[in-house]
């Protein structure tokens, strides 16, 4: 596919590019900075006529796009204000979504966010693994907006049955170079327990990505993304009982394995995370 990746910049934005050529995809990257050159487009993403300019062909870069991954945002609370951080990533959500459907796009994947299960958790989450079957319980203006954004694309789709546009909630993304303090975190259950210890590798994340744009149905969903295990080496039982010794287990907790639950993920989309912070330190 030709695919518009806003947020290329990012991150897991470089990571999803890289991984997705590599995969064969032609892939065109709009994000406000980047290196020139061929693949990528500079474009402010909060004006809706550049969006559109953008993702309808820009010079010799491309003649239109068959799907857009959206992965521009502020990327996480207390960055920027909270007013600065509604007011940009609302607008620039909205902008990407209505004019792919606008344009005649029906393959988006966006990135939403683990936010939204109710990090940081200080009021303790309704049972653990948490899943995708409780509503949102955003505890940040961040996650608020990821709240409102899954909600619009839910709309949009109503509206226009034939789009597909699937929210993946990343945990934490971390790339190798991260990974050297990981063996820190079993000092303090509580220092992580902010995202009941997960994480997500970026090259995982990208495999999220691709299996979301080739096989999510028309309409919408949400899936959780995380990795396989989690950050700590304590056994998930000890970590449990001792931060949230009052929350219902649903399901077996396994030693070390994801307690952000990927289940829907590998169900459906076929997600099979391949990488651990375990085989890089």
């Amino acid at each position: 596919m030709r695919i518009a990746v806003t947020g290329s910049s990012g991150k897991l934005g470089t990571v999803v590019v890289r991984e997705l050529r590599a995969a064969g995809h032609e892939v065109v990257g709009l994000d406000a900075v980047g290196e020139r050159g061929a693949g990528f487009v500079q474009v402010d993403l909060t004006d809706y006529g550049q969006v559109v300019d953008a993702l309808t062909g820009v010079g010799d870069q491309h003649e239109g796009v068959e799907a857009v991954v959206h992965l521009a945002a502020v990327p996480a609370p207390g960055i920027r204000s909270d007013v600065a951080t509604f007011h940009n990533n609302m607008t620039v959500t909205f902008n990407v979504l209505w004019a792919a459907v606008r344009l005649g796009i029906r393959r988006i994947v966006y990135a939403s966010s683990e936010t939204v299960l109710g990090l940081p958790f200080d009021v303790p989450p309704p049972y653990i693994p948490v899943d995708e079957d409780y509503a949102p319980r955003p505890e940040s203006v961040y996650s608020l907006v990821k709240t409102l954004e899954e909600r619009l694309a839910a709309e949009l789709v109503r509206w226009h049955p034939d789009v597909s546009i699937t929210a993946l909630r990343f945990s934490n993304v971390m790339v190798p170079d991260d990974y050297a303090v990981f063996p820190g975190f079993d000092a303090d259950a509580r220092a992580r327990k902010w995202n009941l210890w997960g994480y997500i590798d970026a090259r995982d994340g990208a495999q999220a990505v691709e299996r979301a744009l080739e096989v999510a149905a028309p309409g919408f969903d949400t899936f959780i993304i995380a990795a396989a295990d989690t950050v700590m080496t304590r056994p998930n039982a000890e970590l449990v009982a001792e931060v949230f010794p009052d929350v219902p287990l649903r399901g077996e907790l396994g030693v070390n394995e994801t307690l952000l639950s990927i289940d829907k993920a590998r169900r459906l989309l076929g997600y099979a995370p391949r990488h651990s912070w375990r085989d890089e330190v």
